[in-house]
């Protein structure tokens, strides 16, 4: 739709706000003259009614002869019509016709008012003389009684002729206004548009990035105002491009400086920007890749799916992924959304960490670990023997030797059990990083039953029950001896920290689509919120006195942790304290 310019519309509108306020103006004027010159015939018809009163024989109905003559007399000499009515409505002088010719006027309004006792007006059609008349009718009174009703009428060509005239005269005088009133309204519209035609004229060159065009500035308060608001939000908006073009290139050398990949792509997975770090990381160019999608830059399936499950996701996220070319790379990506101001997501952003070096020296410190595990395993077995061959009495004091004896034997144990779980996990860590371990399709409820057979018989000797629920048909792809170690680890936790005559819940069921949820619950004493996020890191003890007392190493989570990991699952804990703890093992069914 083609769009009016604003100096048709102020004129258009001026032109037609001036018409209005004249028609307007003349209708009401011709409108006030017309009842001006009704009221003034009504007047007249009743100052005459009154005087032909005063002439009037009485009473009337005894010489009606007399009545009309004097009607057709008075009639002819005041140019006015006049008719005398009985109060039964039977006309008996009319200056305009033959009585005796004439209906009943008793139901004309003006008759009836006048019959009623006051003064009648009407105006209507006459169909004797064929014309609009002013009626005005007054009451003869009598010994107190309506004797008669006197009528007086005139025809209203006169006023409408006059009317007319008027309103010709009107007319005439409004065409002359209209015109010298369009011709200011020209001129005052041109001189409000012209300046704001002037300002869209620099507008467009501002748009355009002409920003140093400045907008003249009229000696209109409103107007001049708007001019000097404009030429100042130039200035600003020079400033501001002036200021965003510098820390464009701020960290554009931030950025290139950076040891860290950065990768920057939008909603549909194009590439917007990427530093060197990121081009010598994944083998690119950054001029051939910009504007191009990830999966036909980067040839590595696990940073496509980290970028989509960035995209998917509300929050940042953190994943590892191996880079293989010569020798193997490990990065560490951290990906966040990008939002736009309101909050929307219009991309996501992918920090990349170098982790080789961190990789390689965790190794070695694994390396370390199960080597001296190994070594410490034999000089244990040895202690143990000795201490089994002193306590069967081969010391002097045998009571004080056999306390000591079995003092080394319980901690020989305990070392025993600690070089098993360091060995546990460096084969889980071993095996994820090399590839992850085997997983078959099996039963889920088998191993469950496995491993409530197994702590069945010390659940019992400390009264508590061991309940399991676990569909017989939930299938998932496992590897049964380790996840079989996982839930006994929890069973053993259980069992330690419950009371007697509490219960135990092993439970395991489908959680969603694509995900199964092991669960184990206790009625023990529960565990603090602080607790809960490092519950199952290495070494940590929530209770540093009792754990040891109760024969725990301190790696029995983390081994759950790392069997759920092997699995591509989690772990995660429920807990209350005073209402028990609730350990869950999320694996996926495929």
């Amino acid at each position: 739709m083609q769009r009016r310019r604003l100096f048709w519309q102020i004129y258009g509108y001026f032109l037609l706000v001036t018409l209005g306020a004249l028609a307007g103006t003349a209708w009401y004027a011709e409108h006030s003259l017309r009842q001006f010159h009704q009221h003034q015939t009504a007047v007249d018809l009743e100052a005459r009614a009154q005087l032909f009163v005063k002439n009037l024989p009485f009473p009337l109905a005894k010489d009606p002869g007399v009545a009309d003559r004097l009607c057709k007399e008075l009639g002819r000499l005041t140019m006015t019509r006049i008719t005398v009515v009985l109060p039964d409505g039977r006309v008996i002088g009319d200056s305009a016709e033959t009585p005796e010719n004439m209906e009943n006027h008793r139901n004309r309004p003006e008759i009836a008012t006048a019959l009623a006792g006051g003064n009648g007006q009407s105006i209507r059609y006459s169909d004797t003389l064929s014309r609009r008349l002013m009626y005005f009718a007054v009451p003869v009174m009598q010994d107190g009684k309506v004797a008669g009703v006197i009528r007086t009428s005139l025809p209203l060509a006169v006023v409408e002729d006059s009317l007319n005239t008027f309103s010709r005269h009107v007319a005439w005088g409004a065409l002359g206004v209209v015109a010298v009133f369009a011709l200011l309204a020209f001129v005052l519209s041109r001189r409000i548009s012209r300046p704001l035609e002037y300002m869209r004229q620099i507008s467009e060159q501002f748009a355009q990035g002409e920003l140093n065009a400045r907008v003249p500035v009229p000696d209109t308060a409103e107007l001049g105002s708007l001019a000097r608001t404009m030429n100042q939000m130039a200035e600003q908006l020079s400033e501001r491009i002036r200021m965003v073009a510098t820390q464009n290139q701020e960290q554009r050398a931030v950025l290139a400086n950076m040891v860290e990949g950065v990768v920057a792509v939008d909603g549909a997975q194009r590439i917007l920007h990427v530093n060197p770090a990121a081009c010598r990381l994944l083998g690119l160019k950054s001029d051939e890749v910009r504007g191009r999608h990830i999966l036909e830059t980067v040839r590595n399936i696990e940073l496509q799916e980290f970028l989509s499950a960035v995209l998917a996701a509300d929050g940042s996220l953190e994943r590892d992924i191996v880079l293989r070319d010569d020798t193997d790379r490990f990065i560490q990506l951290h990906g966040a959304a990008l939002k736009d101001g309101t909050g929307v997501n219009i991309g996501a952003l992918v920090v990349m960490n170098d982790i080789t070096r961190l990789k390689r020296l965790e190794a070695l410190r694994r390396d370390f670990v199960a080597n001296v595990s190994h070594e410490l395993k034999t000089p244990i077995t040895t202690l143990k023997g000795c201490v089994e061959t002193l306590s069967d009495g081969a010391i002097q004091k045998p009571e004080e030797a056999k306390r000591f004896l079995e003092m080394m034997g319980r901690q020989a144990t305990r070392l025993e059990v600690m070089v098993e779980d360091l060995l546990s996990l460096s084969r889980l860590e071993h095996e994820s990083e090399r590839g992850g371990v085997a997983l078959l399709p099996e039963a889920v409820n088998d191993v469950l039953a496995r491993a409530v057979q197994t702590f069945s018989a010390r659940a019992e000797a400390r009264g508590i029950l061991l309940v399991m629920d676990c569909p017989a048909m939930l299938v998932a792809p496992i590897n049964a001896p380790l996840l079989e170690q996982a839930v006994g680890n929890l069973l053993d936790n259980a069992i330690k920290y419950s009371a007697g005559d509490s219960k135990i819940m092993v439970t395991a069921a489908p959680l969603g689509p694509d995900t199964i949820e092991i669960r184990v619950a206790d009625q023990g004493p529960g565990i603090e919120k602080r607790h809960l996020e490092r519950i199952f890191e290495r070494f940590y003890r929530v209770d540093q006195a009792r754990s040891r007392a109760l024969g725990g190493t301190g790696l029995g989570l983390a081994i759950v942790k790392h069997i759920a990991i092997a699995h591509h699952g989690s772990v995660a804990v429920e807990s209350t304290p005073g209402q028990g703890s609730a350990f869950i093992i999320r694996l996926p069914k495929a």
